[in-house]
């Protein structure tokens, strides 16, 4: 029992200890901003995967602030998508002022700048670090209905919208994220190097993607031909990257890490295929698989609500077929990852990625079979 004691003692003390350097490092990190207000507590908030984020409460009447480390593995041009966040943010806010909305600190992000060089974010040596305004009684939401569907669908169109205008060229922070034709050379070299042996057993599912490459491809090709144009988009279009009142109300759009030049279906299409498919994208029983439509509509209302004023033609005939885009670019990621032997998305089991792979193209199907009632439904709105 003694040595039970002292064993739980110096665990307690080892973890007081990594509280403390932790705390203390955090300390530093934010001194380099210019906050309001003498920090009280900092603690983890939220769940997302890719960058690390902590909520900073002051003592008082002083704001509290959302303080995160970026994910430089992933965001590696840290300065060209902290511009594209500056510049989005800037133009929201000075539409809201235009309107003379009172309640602007809840409708845009707004970020704290370095004591510093006056930036938006601060390199320690070894990690990217920024500080936002945090948003009081406010929350996400994880499930999507048709009332959220159509939330979102208003919220992600009117923030197109509000960027229409805006000026100047913005960066991909991600480099051809959504480029089709990029992700089939992508597929096309993992074929071609079959690194771990795995050609065998996918051949049914590589002829099925084959067979659609053309179509799917075309939308770079109209790019090209000047006939579609690339917008500012959020590009990670999910019911959680909102913020909702206690009235259920949206207040406003975050996590704009990705907010880069892209094609309006980047966010139309890519919502629908998370928010409107019936099971998670990794379902093994493909009987699971399906496309709801009641969400399908929901969105689509929300959405053209707010975007069918500054859509070309272009861009409205090609909304149902970004429906089906999205589903077929993420089968093509994942069956490249496959044959590449799982070196992208992380698996929980040898065949994972592999059973994505089937589930999107299930997915895909579903949306093909309704696709005759998605383009009605668009005209009939438009």
């Amino acid at each position: 029992m003694k040595y039970t004691n002292l064993w739980g003692l110096g665990l307690r003390f080892l973890w007081i200890t990594i509280k403390f350097v932790v705390m203390k490092a955090i300390e530093t990190i934010l001194s380099a901003f210019n906050l309001e207000g003498k920090v009280e507590s900092v603690g983890p908030l939220g769940s997302g995967l890719i960058n690390d984020t902590y909520l900073v409460k002051t003592i008082g009447k002083t704001p509290d602030y959302v303080l995160q480390r970026i994910n430089h593995a992933v965001f590696k041009d840290v300065e060209g998508m902290q511009s594209n966040i500056e510049a989005v943010t800037s133009h929201i806010r000075g539409k809201l002022a235009s309107e003379n909305v009172m309640d602007m600190e809840r409708r845009a992000l707004r970020f704290v700048l370095t004591r510093e060089g006056g930036k938006s974010y601060f390199f320690d040596g070894v990690n990217y670090w920024r500080v936002s305004l945090f948003i009081p009684d406010a929350e996400t939401l994880q499930e999507v209905t048709p009332v959220t569907a159509r939330y979102a669908g208003e919220a992600f169109g009117h923030f197109q919208k509000m960027l229409s205008d805006i000026d100047g060229e913005l960066t991909e922070s991600i480099p051809d994220f959504h480029n089709m034709e990029f992700r089939i050379r992508q597929l096309r070299d993992a074929v071609e190097k079959d690194a771990v042996g795995r050609l065998g057993e996918v051949g049914g599912l590589l002829d099925a993607i084959w067979e659609r490459e053309e179509s799917m491809c075309r939308f770079e090709m109209l790019h090209r031909e000047g006939l579609l144009p690339k917008r500012i988009c959020h590009c990670d279009t999910k019911v959680n990257n909102m913020l909702f009142d206690r009235d259920g109300k949206v207040i406003c759009v975050i996590d704009l890490d990705t907010v880069m030049p892209s094609f309006v279906f980047s966010d139309y299409g890519d919502f629908l295929r998370t928010g409107a498919c019936t099971s998670s994208e990794d379902e093994p029983d493909l009987d699971k698989v399906g496309f709801d439509m009641e969400i399908f509509k929901a969105f689509t209302e929300g959405y053209l609500s707010e975007a069918k004023d500054f859509l070309s033609p272009m861009e409205i005939e090609l909304l149902p077929d970004s429906v089906a885009l999205f589903p077929y670019m993420q089968a093509v990621r994942f069956l490249t990852d496959y044959i590449n032997g799982d070196t992208y998305y992380k698996i929980s089991y040898p065949a994972h990625n592999l059973v994505r792979t089937r589930a999107q193209m299930r997915l895909l199907e579903c949306i093909e079979s309704e696709m005759e009632t998605i383009r009605t439904f668009i005209v009939d709105l438009h």
